[in-house]
C-alpha cells in the first residue's frame, strides 16, 4: 500500500469523496452538507491523502486547520479537523482506517497542529469505535451538525 498526498480536486479524491457522500446518503438520507473548500486541504493549513493498493485508490482522508470561534466554542486554535475518512467496501476489515488515521495525525502534528477534532454520526458505529479505540474523547458539538442529535464530535490531543 502507498499513501499519496493529493489536492482535493484530484480525480481519485473526487471519486472517493463522491463515494463517501453516497455512504452518507445511504445511512442518513442525504450527503454531508458541511462546507468544504478544496484550498483548506493545501499544506501547511491542511492535507488530503489517498491510499493505493496496486495502483487502485482504496482509502482517503484529510484534515484542515481550525481555530477558536464564538459560534464553535469547542474548537481551539491549533486544531486539525478530520474530513472524509473513507475506505472502499472491498478493502474494509484490513486496518486501513487505522493507517490513514495515524498518517493524518502524524502529518497534522508535523504541521504544528495541537489537537485533532472530528464530527461523525451515530449511524456510523464503525467510525465511532475506531475513534474511541484510538484515544478520542467526546466533546461538545461543532460545525454544521452541532445541534443534530445524531452528531457525535470527538477530539484527541497530539
Amino acid at each position: 500500500m502507498e499513501i499519496k498526498t493529493l489536492g482535493y480536486d484530484h480525480p481519485d479524491v473526487r471519486k472517493l469523496v463522491a463515494d463517501v457522500q453516497q455512504e452518507y446518503v445511504h445511512r442518513y438520507g442525504g450527503p454531508d452538507e458541511t462546507a468544504v473548500d478544496p484550498a483548506e486541504f493545501l499544506p501547511p493549513e491542511g492535507l488530503f491523502c489517498v491510499a493505493y493498493d496496486n495502483g487502485a485508490p482504496i482509502a482517503c482522508g484529510g484534515w484542515r486547520a481550525r481555530r477558536a470561534s464564538p459560534e464553535d466554542p469547542s474548537l481551539n486554535d491549533g486544531d486539525a479537523e478530520l474530513k472524509r475518512m473513507y475506505v472502499v467496501p472491498h478493502a474494509r476489515g484490513r486496518g486501513l482506517s487505522r493507517v490513514i488515521l495515524a498518517h493524518l495525525e502524524e502529518t497534522a502534528r508535523a504541521a504544528g497542529r495541537l489537537r485533532v477534532v472530528l464530527e461523525t454520526g451515530a449511524k456510523q458505529p464503525e467510525a465511532v469505535a475506531l475513534y474511541r479505540s484510538s484515544g478520542y474523547e467526546r466533546i461538545p458539538g461543532f460545525g454544521y451538525y452541532r445541534d443534530y442529535p445524531s452528531s457525535m464530535c470527538f477530539a484527541k490531543a497530539l
